[in-house]
């Protein structure tokens, strides 16, 4: 039985970072990517290496649509080489960024800043990937507990997710016929450096959403990598076009 192989976007740091660790722990092969960071994501290929793990580490800008079907040769050429293989097994649309501005104040600049990279990247990524991806493959997107209740100052990004989701639905429909199944996680606030580390550095934010949470702190990003690698796991093979919530119950 071959290697199952995870491409992971925005793998150098935080959740896709951690998505990455906990994939390689399963035993799967790991390509991540990463935009500029790429000490960090060698970093990261080194860490997998020293568990017995495999990746590999490739530049991509996630906002840049245009460069999609050259990554996707760079991705061919790197499953060749390293495993042998022409095709992967899951692919775990991560990379994003953060923008927090009120609706009024919120830049036509920011709104496509945020479309590109949250939704036209994921749309059009996806796409290009899927000549490679292995039939019974696995497709995770990521979404936001914002999508489910509302925080001021998210209006715009929390927007996209909500687009994610739907089309989570939709290529799970749509992608049925290849047995490859697409599911989308939803975090809550999450101690990592997101939107300028907020949530891990601001003792005041930390200490609202903690009280706002049913399990009563806020989400590390080992609860996150553990349900992503777990949701790309044949054990959650029969889960399909759904939204996975993991914030440990905020605002139930």
């Amino acid at each position: 039985m071959s290697t199952k192989i995870a491409v992971v976007t925005g793998g150098s740091r935080g959740l896709g970072r951690n998505a990455a660790l906990k994939l390689a722990a399963k035993g799967v092969g790991v390509i991540l990517t990463y935009r500029s960071q790429a000490d960090e994501a060698q970093a990261v290929v080194a860490e997998i290496g020293s568990l017995g793990g495999q990746a590999v580490a490739l530049p991509l800008d996630v906002a840049d649509s245009g460069s999609f079907a050259g990554f996707a040769q760079q991705l061919a050429a790197a499953l060749g080489e390293h495993w042998g293989r022409a095709d992967f097994d899951y692919l775990l649309n991560n990379a994003g960024i953060g923008i927090h501005a009120g609706f009024s104040e919120t830049t036509e600049a920011q709104f496509d800043q945020l479309m590109n990279i949250q939704l036209k990247g994921v749309f059009f990524l996806t796409q290009a990937l899927l000549p490679l991806m292995a039939d019974g493959g696995r497709i995770l997107n990521v979404s936001t507990g914002l999508t489910r209740f509302a925080l001021p100052g998210y209006a715009a990004y929390a927007a996209m997710k909500g687009a994610v989701e739907v089309l989570t639905r939709y290529l799970a429909k749509e992608l049925g016929a290849r047995r490859i199944s697409v599911n989308v996680v939803a975090p809550g606030a999450i101690e990592t450096d997101f939107g300028g580390g907020l949530v891990r550095d601001n003792r005041e934010v930390n200490g609202f959403i903690a009280g706002q949470t049913a399990l009563g702190r806020v989400g590390m990003p080992d609860d996150i990598g553990r349900v992503m690698a777990a949701l790309l796991s044949d054990d959650c093979g029969w889960i399909n076009g759904q939204r996975i919530e993991a914030s440990g119950g905020m605002f139930l």
